[in-house]
C-alpha cells in the first residue's frame, strides 16, 4: 500500500502544480504551465508505476475491466472512428502490462466494447461500467484499471473534458476515489 501512497502524493503534487498555474475561477494566468504538462507527468507517471505492478496484473478482472475502460475513453466523445479505433488498439498492445495477456484477447474485448458503444452508446456504457466494476474487489487492480483508462487518455498529452468524466465515473464504479487521479 506504500506505493499507492507514494503515487497519491505525487499526483497531488503534479495536481497543486496544474491548479498553481490558473489564476481566479479557473482561468489561465499567462506565461503558467497550465495542466496540460502537468497531466502529461501524471500519466508518465502512472504509467510508469503500472508498470511496477506487472507481475501483480495477471487476473482476467482486471483484462477485462481494462478492455472496457479503454473502450469508454476512446469513446467518450461519442464516437470512435477506425482511425481512432486503431490507435487506442496499438497503445493497447504496446502497453508494458497489457502485454501480460494474448494480443488476440485483448483485441477482441476492447473491440467488442466499441462496436456495443456504437451500436447503442447508453447501453454499451453500462455494460462496459459493469465490467469495470468487477475488478472493484482487489484495490490494487481497481486502482490499476483507471491507471490504464488515464494512460490511453493521455497518449496524446491531452485529456478531454469527456475522457475526465469517464475516468471520474471508473472511479466511482471501483469505489477508487478520483482525487487520487488529479479528477
Amino acid at each position: 500500500m506504500a506505493m499507492w501512497d507514494r503515487i497519491k502524493d505525487q499526483a497531488k503534487g503534479l495536481q497543486q502544480q496544474a491548479q498553481g498555474a490558473r489564476g481566479p475561477a479557473g482561468q489561465r494566468q499567462p506565461g503558467a504551465g497550465g495542466s496540460g504538462g502537468s497531466k502529461e507527468k501524471l500519466v508518465g507517471l502512472l504509467k510508469s508505476q503500472l508498470g511496477s505492478l506487472k507481475t501483480e496484473l495477471k487476473s482476467g478482472a482486471y483484462r477485462d475491466a481494462s478492455m472496457a475502460m479503454c473502450a469508454l475513453v476512446a469513446a467518450a466523445d461519442g464516437s470512435v472512428d477506425p482511425a481512432e479505433r486503431h490507435h487506442v488498439e496499438n497503445l493497447i498492445l504496446q502497453n508494458d502490462v497489457l502485454q501480460n495477456f494474448p494480443p488476440e484477447q485483448l483485441r477482441q474485448r476492447f473491440n467488442k466494447h466499441v462496436d456495443q458503444l456504437m451500436f447503442n452508446f447508453q447501453q454499451g456504457r453500462a455494460e462496459a461500467m459493469q465490467e469495470i466494476a468487477k475488478a472493484a474487489k482487489k484495490p490494487v487492480e481497481a486502482k490499476a484499471v483507471v491507471q490504464t483508462g488515464f494512460v490511453i487518455a493521455g497518449a496524446d498529452g491531452y485529456i478531454a473534458p469527456a475522457e475526465a468524466q469517464v475516468l471520474r465515473e471508473a472511479c466511482v464504479a471501483l469505489g477508487v476515489s478520483p482525487q487520487e487521479f488529479g479528477l
